[in-house]
């Protein structure tokens, strides 16, 4: 049997049924040496398992930031330099570096109106969408505890399902073993049975030609 045949095969059994294991400790002990000597499973996943999907493949950024929280690094230090004004390094100064500085001052400004721009928006409008993300949160979350619930009862009326239909094979396969040990004892009564003709018959054959000599 190849791989692709292998993967294939579904083997099943009847747990709701099959209880030899706990029944004799003996047998589950011969089990567990005859796995041990099995060679061990292969650690990959299973070949019908779809590939793992690759998250942010378009958005570098967004993959960068899930390596990290991947592999537990903290994250980076804030960049206050750019939040800084600083002056030229040299005294007086060149041209050059204080029109530097007057355009980093230009953009800090630019910075800190679009920040009280954005203050005042999120007074004004935040604590409704902050409300209304509440809301979705919720609603979300309401759905998904539906859905567990209903993935539950699907998932307790399947393994009732698959019990009762053990109980049933297993009260059949119960009473065919029944009737087979049953065959089996009559069929070796009658062989008993013709072994002692065959000798019954061996002895009146025997005293018969007794008989005739005489």
């Amino acid at each position: 049997m190849d791989g692709t045949q292998r993967s294939s095969a579904v083997l099943d059994s009847l747990p709701y049924y099959d209880n030899d294991l706990e029944q004799y400790p003996i047998l589950k002990e011969k089990v567990e040496q005859e796995l041990a000597r099995e060679p061990k499973p292969p650690q990959g996943l299973h070949p019908l398992v779809p590939p793992p999907y690759d998250l942010f493949k378009n958005n570098p950024m967004l993959a960068a930031e899930l390596a990290r929280v991947e592999a537990h690094q903290p994250l980076p230090p804030l960049d206050t330099v750019r939040y800084q004004l600083p002056a030229p390094t040299t005294s007086p100064g060149t041209d050059e570096e204080w029109q530097a500085a007057l355009r980093n001052a230009h953009a800090q400004l630019e910075h800190q109106r679009i920040r009280h721009t954005n203050l005042a928006l999120l007074q004004s409008y935040g604590a409704n969408a902050w409300r209304i993300h509440n809301y979705r949160l919720e609603e979300a979350a309401k759905q998904a505890e539906k859905a567990l619930e209903e993935l539950k009862e699907k998932t307790v009326e399947l393994n009732r399902q698959r019990k009762n239909t053990q109980t049933s094979y297993g009260a059949q396969l119960t009473a065919l073993e029944i009737k087979w040990t049953e065959l089996l004892s009559s069929i070796l009564q009658i062989e008993m049975a013709n072994v002692a003709l065959d000798a019954e018959v061996s002895r009146i054959h025997k005293r018969e030609a007794e008989l005739e000599n005489m």
